[in-house]
């Protein structure tokens, strides 16, 4: 198995770019989803958060209110490092445990996390970093024209993650995804061939 960390700042194209690489034959880990599935009632992030949050969070059907949980902690230091610590080892807990069921494969895992930091690549076993970069404009006309995002809002997002240069220096690997989807499956072919070396040199 190769163990392969996908990174890139909101509107890049990131999770394009994860469904072109699943389409190369790429198995997928999903930090996103398993962020949605680790708050789920039952899932092991659920009741600290309600210990920690109040059962306000808590809608109608019994689910956390994953939006409410953002408005009382983003931009509450306090309380994000709560939600973080709560959250982030039950993440990176499962990460594992999905990426594990492919230790004694061939196969090339994609582990698409949208806060990659150095950490990662020791605690997951990274061979590689990917990282899917646009221009800063690109990035925001793309959520406000294709997600409908306020503009200002989407000002924000961009300006809360990690700068870009940040971002690329820890890439081993970079997608240029500032063109059309031409260009972009072009780049993605051609990380996907280096990938498929790396495997065969580590197997």
């Amino acid at each position: 198995m190769l163990a392969v960390g996908l990174t890139g700042g909101i509107g890049a194209g990131k999770s394009t770019v994860a469904d072109l690489l699943v389409g190369h034959g790429a198995k997928l880990v999903d930090a996103d989803l398993i962020a949605r599935e680790v708050v789920e009632p039952g899932g092991p992030a659920y009741q600290p958060l309600i210990d920690r949050f109040g059962p306000g969070i808590v809608d109608d059907q019994g689910r956390i209110d994953r939006p409410r949980v953002a408005e009382l902690a983003f931009g509450h230091p306090d309380a994000l490092a709560d939600l973080n610590a709560i959250t982030h080892p039950a993440i990176g807990a499962e990460m594992i445990a999905r990426k594990d069921r492919y230790a004694d494969t061939e196969e090339i895992v994609v582990l698409d996390i949208p806060l990659l930091r150095p950490v990662h690549r020791q605690l997951l076993g990274l061979a590689a970093v990917v990282v899917v970069d646009a221009p800063t404009e690109v990035a925001l006309e793309r959520l406000v024209g294709l997600r409908g995002m306020d503009r200002a809002d989407a000002e924000a997002r961009i300006g809360s993650q990690a700068d870009r240069a940040s971002r690329l220096s820890g890439a081993d690997l970079v997608i240029d995804n500032a063109g059309d989807h031409d260009h972009l499956t072009a780049q993605v072919e051609r990380v996907w061939a280096v990938l498929v070396d790396l495997r065969r040199a580590d197997a």
